[in-house]
């Protein structure tokens, strides 16, 4: 947890647990070789008791001949402000007070006073609001910079080592609001499974958060490696293909259905993927997880569904689209239906050098280069994507696809339209507005992915052609 040359942040609230372990780490410092600093935040919830609390904290570090660096913030107006409850309202503040000071440089870690009873607590209250195998792992006894060196001792063992030094500390009135869960978890319900049912509930409690931890870490391991093989990202968007996603569901022919034993595979997938959107797993539950399946075996192409977080999943054939729009509502639908693509550009015909067009409506560039045919061997794999030169006519242009635009690829027996090639071709909806064509005296020439038109393919007597090729930005 703690390492020699670590400056190490102890958060000290004032109340037994905190001062508790303030008092071990500061017995411990020369053994550990760290340098310590007493970290309080004032949540300014309960007025003079709160800056009592703040004077009792940096008094109790002076007289152990240690820093203490003290923020605060209004908490009941910050989570008004952002429209969350007063107790994740302080831990957010609380922790980004924390952060503040490791990206300074300040402390090198944070320890906070949470024990086995806190686990037993967080296990029970997360059963009671319902959770799955992840929530069971409880408070992790290091994540990131913050540790937890008091995670296997008691509440009361605490309280004892103190009494015996002859160490006060602050009670805080608020924990005991039987309205809050935890108050009414830690006075009622805890008490009551010790005294009734089990004696070593904490124990069994940490015990299982334990083993959940240990099985987290296996999975995050085995999702990590199936995240990075099979979902890819283009700027916000992240894509997985239904079949590799389903796949987990799929035993050998086996009933694809929410009961399968691998959908715990694919369901940690699709939060994971969610977590990479919003920067956090928060927020969703597992009826998105459930709606979002339901969208991959159940629904057709061009489907969507909306989740927390501005984030849209759509169907995109056999793919699944998994997007974030941080700008708003408005102009999600635009962004997403790509109604507002339009683009147009004149080419110059005369020049027989290479040209390049860059379309950064859609994010890609198209070079245009003139080159003597037939072509060496080589070059043979362009041929599908070459025009005849000499049929091209002005004006010749790049631009998005119309609807009714038609044309006859090589190959094909007849003119089509573009919109049943693309349709064909499995070109889903919202991607079609800015599909670029290039056009000759009003005549297609080309379309993205499709052979050049039969009237501009190059027969025995071309000598030179116009090569078009793609490239992103």
């Amino acid at each position: 947890m703690i390492r020699p040359g670590d400056v190490a942040g102890i958060a000290v609230s004032g109340g037994a647990d905190s001062v508790g372990l303030l008092r071990i780490m500061a017995d411990l410092r020369a053994r550990l070789g760290v340098r310590l600093i007493v970290v309080h935040f004032n949540h300014q919830l309960r007025g003079a008791e709160s800056d009592a609390d703040e004077l009792f904290v940096s008094a109790l570090a002076r007289e152990h001949n240690i820093e203490c660096i003290s923020g605060t913030e209004n908490v009941a107006a910050w989570a008004r402000l952002h429209a969350c409850n007063l107790e994740d309202a302080a831990r957010k503040c609380r922790y980004g007070f924390f952060s503040e000071l490791i990206r300074d440089g300040r402390i090198t870690c944070i320890c906070v006073g949470h024990t086995a009873d806190d686990q037993a607590e967080t296990v029970l209250a997360k059963m009671i609001r319902g959770t799955g195998p992840a929530g069971l792992a409880g408070i992790y006894p290091v994540a990131e910079y913050v540790t937890r060196p008091l995670i296997h001792i008691r509440r009361a063992e605490l309280r004892e080592f103190l009494t015996s030094a002859g160490q006060n500390w602050r009670e805080d009135s608020s924990n005991l609001d039987e309205s809050r869960l935890r108050a009414k978890i830690r006075a009622r319900l805890l008490p009551a499974l010790e005294q009734d049912f089990q004696p070593a509930i904490v124990s069994h409690l940490n015990n299982l958060s334990a083993l959940a931890r240990d099985d987290e870490a296996f999975w995050n391991a085995l999702i990590d490696q199936r995240f990075a093989a099979l979902v890819s990202k283009q700027k916000d968007t992240f894509r997985v293909a239904i079949r590799d996603l389903l796949k987990p569901m799929d035993l050998h022919g086996s009933r694809q259905d929410n009961h399968s034993p691998l959908t715990a595979l694919t369901s940690r997938l699709v939060r994971r993927i969610l977590q990479e959107l919003k920067g956090e797993r928060a927020g969703f539950t597992s009826r998105h997880v459930d709606d979002i399946l339901h969208l991959a075996i159940a629904s057709t192409s061009g489907h969507q569904i909306q989740l927390p977080a501005e984030i849209t999943v759509a169907r995109s054939f056999d793919d699944l689209l998994f997007m974030r729009a941080p700008l708003g509502k408005a102009q999600l639908s635009a962004r997403f239906d790509r109604e507002n693509i339009e683009f147009h550009y004149a080419l110059t015909l005369e020049s027989q050098d290479e040209q390049h067009v860059d379309l950064p409506e859609i994010g890609t560039r198209l070079r245009l280069k003139v080159i003597d045919w037939p072509a060496m061997q080589r070059d043979t794999s362009i041929e599908p994507f070459v025009a005849d030169w000499s049929r091209l006519r002005t004006p010749a242009v790049v631009r998005n696809w119309h609807p009714g635009d038609a044309f006859r690829p090589q190959g094909r027996l007849r003119n089509r339209k573009l919109k049943h090639l693309m349709r064909e071709k499995r070109i889903a909806t919202r991607d079609r507005r800015g599909w670029p064509v290039l056009t000759s005296a009003g005549e297609i020439v080309w379309a993205r992915g499709f052979p050049v038109a039969q009237e501009f393919v190059a027969k025995k007597d071309t000598r030179k052609v116009l090569a078009i090729s793609e490239e992103p930005l």
